[in-house]
């Protein structure tokens, strides 16, 4: 029998016989590793341990330690919840049971409606699997005998999915009596599912067609061992305490209706307060940086969203209207009422960078089954500008954003991610003007010297885009600034400018967000704090407290001098024991209570509290004013 050469990561090569496969390599290397492993890479691509390697492969072997392990134990682990299921539900038909950042799910299409008692009894069917040690095999059949096999079986989506592919062979996995359609690679065997909890339901459409059938999501996950699960499931705990829809109703920041609509935000004084706040703040950050403050209307005629390619392209996330029989778009963004300001006269290249902001209301069509409280609505607030810059100036004006992303959310305590999106399918403009403006939002990123992942295909329509992710005190990241260029709009609007030999050139715009949405990322402040806001963003700095009905005219004294002081204050003079008052105080997660009782009226102080129970000394409330003002001044 004739030898094959296997060239291994660290350079050395191995020779085994023809016809060997990962596991064999793995064997041949020590008892170690191939107890360890789990897959295999087969000249970059994953593959089951059972994989034979052709002669000069480049093979590695991947373990419960590899970065690819986690996704290979997940999509396993989903296979072995739909075998489940199939057990205790042998009406359910299966769909589809990827792995996701967070886990897995699977969907499923049966009338009895998942309950938790349900989860639990899978849940222990997938133990009792797992206990089996079940082989998990691969089986490449022809498509036509792999449709037979499922139509006979019933599984008219796995049917559904073989005739779309429109190729000739299928791969199958199967575990037991269990068969299942996929690409692979799996885990050898069911024990290698060794820590996983299913965590929720949800409904979801087939193929996220909203005309096609609803079906039952159950979501899970998995990990390599019960310390990594362990955790993970303490973070969950931790993030629905901190979920903003449920403290956002606590606080009294805002609430939604459905007399009103669903995704349509309702903000309550506080909220409104914590909105006034934050766009405060972005008016004075953006004037500090040379930007023009301008505002654009809410409709727009239907020709100019022609004309700049959303009709064509963004169509099914816009609302539409008439006025006087003309058609109108409701505007999803703001760039085109900025190009009209540009247009209304003739510019210079003295004049440029122009740099247009403007806190713009939009209205998006989010489909129902994406609306996540403040995170995904139909009405939010962006941060918006665009930036109409030479060629010349374009490197400087993406830094520049950059360094304003880096700034603002030092304030709130971020750190972030970078990725380069690239272009979509679903694009208009040329390949040269696409790769120019790739090519000036990869220089800048190289330049910053921030590590950055490439998204392929998830650029705008009209031009590439850096998306940057936040990371929030759990780990957990958030799509909210974006910097975008774009050669083809400029174009499509015949935008000009004089340059120094009296000739007319194309001007370059930048479409980009700091905070993005104000809903989304005041959601995520919610959920990064707890709702304990920061000193300088709480909408409530402070609160009054009296001990008895003998203070209350002083206290109402000193609230109007606070409040005319500019600290935001409330003040609590109801007949009430002192103790539930700090506790309604802690609970709406006020900063500081003012304690007013009859040693503070005889000395004219007051004795703040914080929220956390730490007590200050008396002091005036000048004093007072002072402290706090201060620490405001700290964070903003």
């Amino acid at each position: 029998m004739s030898n094959i050469t296997v060239n291994l990561p660290d350079g050395s090569t191995r020779e085994l016989p023809s016809g060997a496969t990962v596991r064999d390599l793995a064997a041949s290397i020590g008892a170690g590793l191939a107890k360890a492993a789990i897959a295999g890479k087969i000249n970059g691509d994953l593959v089951d341990l059972a994989t034979a390697i052709p002669d000069g492969a480049d093979v590695a072997i991947i373990t419960d330690k590899s970065p690819e392990a986690l996704e290979i134990i997940r999509h396993s682990t989903s296979h072995l919840m739909a075998q489940a299921v199939k057990i205790l539900f042998p009406q359910a038909k299966v769909t589809i049971g990827p792995a996701i950042d967070t886990g897995f799910y699977y969907d499923f299409d049966m009338d009895h409606p998942f309950t938790p008692d349900d989860l639990e009894k899978i849940e222990q069917k997938m133990l009792e699997l797992a206990k089996a040690a079940q082989p998990i095999e691969r089986q490449v059949l022809s498509s036509n005998d792999a449709i037979k096999m499922f139509r006979d079986m019933g599984e008219d989506y796995k049917v559904e999915l073989i005739e779309d592919l429109g190729v000739e062979t299928v791969s199958l996995y199967r575990q037991g009596d269990f068969a299942d359609l996929c690409r692979g690679p799996h885990l050898p065997s069911t024990a290698y599912c060794k820590a996983f909890k299913l965590t929720s339901i949800a409904g979801a459409y087939w193929r996220g067609d909203e005309k096609r059938k609803m079906l039952q999501r159950v979501y899970g996950t998995a990990f390599t061992d019960k310390k990594e699960l362990d955790a993970y499931l303490e973070r969950i705990e931790e993030a629905k305490r901190r979920d903003h829809r449920k403290l956002g109703k606590e606080l009294d920041l805002f609430s939604f209706s459905d007399e009103v609509g669903a995704g349509f935000a309702i903000w309550h004084p506080k909220g409104a307060m914590l909105r006034t706040i934050l766009e405060d703040f972005e008016r004075k950050e953006h004037l500090k940086r040379g930007y023009d403050i301008v505002v654009g209307p809410q409709i727009l005629k239907s020709e100019l969203w022609q004309r700049s390619g959303h009709y064509e392209n963004y169509r099914e996330n816009m609302y539409f209207t008439e006025v006087d029989e003309q058609g109108f778009g409701i505007k999803p963004m703001n760039c085109l009422a900025h190009m009209m300001i540009y247009k209304s006269q003739l510019r210079s290249y003295r004049d440029l960078p122009l740099r247009f902001f403007e806190l713009g209301t939009v209205h998006r069509h989010e489909r129902a089954g994406v609306l996540h409280g403040l995170l995904r609505v139909r009405c939010f607030t962006q941060d918006d500008a665009h930036i109409l810059c030479t060629p010349e100036q374009l490197d400087g004006e993406i830094k520049g954003v950059i360094s304003f992303v880096t700034e603002v959310m030092g304030k709130f305590g971020f750190e972030f991610d970078m990725e380069l999106s690239t272009r979509p399918e679903k694009s208009i403009g040329s390949d040269e003007d696409w790769e120019r403006a790739t090519g000036a939002l990869l220089g800048a990123l190289k330049d910053s010297g921030r590590p950055f992942e490439i998204n392929e295909g998830d650029g705008a329509f009209y031009g590439p885009k850096i998306d940057i992710k936040l990371r929030d005190c759990l780990d957990r990241k958030w799509q909210c600034a974006t910097i975008q260029c774009d050669f083809t709009l400029p174009e499509r609007f015949d935008l000009t400018y004089v340059d120094s030999n009296g000739e007319k050139k194309r001007p370059v715009m930048v479409h980009r967000v700091i905070l993005g949405s104000i809903e989304r990322f005041i959601g995520v402040l919610i959920e990064h704090f707890a709702g304990n806001f920061p000193l300088w963003l709480s909408p409530v700095q402070a609160i009054l407290l009296t001990v008895t009905d003998a203070q209350a005219p002083y206290a109402a004294e000193l609230y109007e001098k606070l409040r005319a002081a500019g600290v935001r204050i409330q003040k609590n003079l109801r007949n009430e024991k002192l103790g539930f008052k700090i506790r309604e105080a802690q609970l709406q997660k006020i900063p500081y209570m003012l304690i007013i009782g009859d040693k503070e009226l005889e000395t004219g102080t007051v004795t703040p509290r914080f929220r956390d129970g730490k007590n200050l000394d008396p002091m005036t409330v000048d004093q007072f004013i002072s402290f706090i003002m201060n620490e405001a001044a700290e964070f903003h």
